[in-house]
């Protein structure tokens, strides 16, 4: 099972549908909060490079927003793989 974490704020449209997108496909994630958890900031900022939320990171691959393609290819999804 790949490590996926997903920096995310209130208020982020593009973060809900990454979070439905994932629920469609099954996909485990550990959901982190940039405006509650200061923590959580920091590493998204000093560890990764990123100011923005969505930023995704599949087993230290970084992806900041949401690429389909490339988050597809690292957790081999596809369409025909959606759960019910």
């Amino acid at each position: 099972m790949k490590n996926v974490k997903l920096y995310t704020q209130p208020a982020c449209p593009p973060c809900e549908f990454v979070k439905n997108y994932f629920q469609m496909h099954g996909v485990k994630y550990d959901l982190l909060n940039i405006k509650e958890n200061q923590a959580a900031r920091n590493e998204l900022i000093n560890e990764h490079g990123s100011m923005s939320t969505p930023t995704i990171v599949i087993d230290g691959e970084v992806i900041i927003g949401f690429e389909q393609e490339r988050v597809d290819e690292l957790l081999d999804l596809s369409s025909s793989k959606i759960k019910d």
